[in-house]
């Protein structure tokens, strides 16, 4: 009678302290993007002795952007794509051709500028509704900061003949009171529900 083989057995008590340095080394070797989100500046916090008032502000001076649910633009009361909103938000916040629909002009004293006219009351209000995808809201923020930084880039190759980011801290100072950044976010809503 044939005699039985018996089955060799693996040797696995390395087995665990391999998988945990192959887990160390693509822990180490893996580089994870950290520059996704917005950059903000949050607003100080208000001081409870301080009075709040309510403050008049000229229609013209205010971008109105909503975003429902559907991931859906409207730009004061206009349907718009998305593409679209970074040229009309550089025509609002530049108002080059001084328009009576566009924000207001006001001279400005600007250090190593002189005094100029700039819209400095100008506010992009932007609402999206509690459904709106991220992605659309992203995509919206996106293209209002990307206006303000074509903006900018033009006034500095202009005025500096330099791109934004050679200018030094007083020129960018200079640049950044030409056109300030106002994009005021109001608390998301259910537009489609009661």
């Amino acid at each position: 009678m044939a005699k039985k083989r018996e089955v060799q057995e693996i040797n696995a008590s390395s087995m665990a302290d391999i998988s945990f340095l192959l887990l160390i080394f693509f822990l180490v070797a893996t580089s994870m993007s950290t520059n996704q989100g917005l950059s903000r500046k949050l607003p100080e916090p208000i001081n409870k002795k301080q009075n709040i008032e309510d403050v008049e502000v000229n229609r013209r001076n205010v971008m109105q952007i909503l975003i429902n649910s559907k991931d859906m633009l409207m730009v004061n009361g206009e349907v718009m794509s998305v593409d679209k909103l970074k040229d009309r938000a550089k025509e609002f916040i530049a108002n080059p051709y001084n328009s009576e629909s566009l924000p207001v002009k006001k001279p400005v004293d600007i250090p190593l500028l002189g005094t100029q006219m700039i819209t400095k009351d100008h506010v992009i209000s932007l609402q999206n509704d509690r459904g709106t995808s991220y992605q659309a809201y992203l995509d919206v923020q996106n293209n209002l900061v990307a206006a303000y930084n074509e903006l900018r880039e033009e006034l500095s190759r202009e005025k500096f003949q330099k791109t934004y980011l050679d200018l030094d801290s007083v020129e960018q100072k200079a640049v950044q009171t030409y056109y300030p950044q106002r994009i005021s976010e109001a608390e998301p809503k259910n537009y489609g529900q009661n």
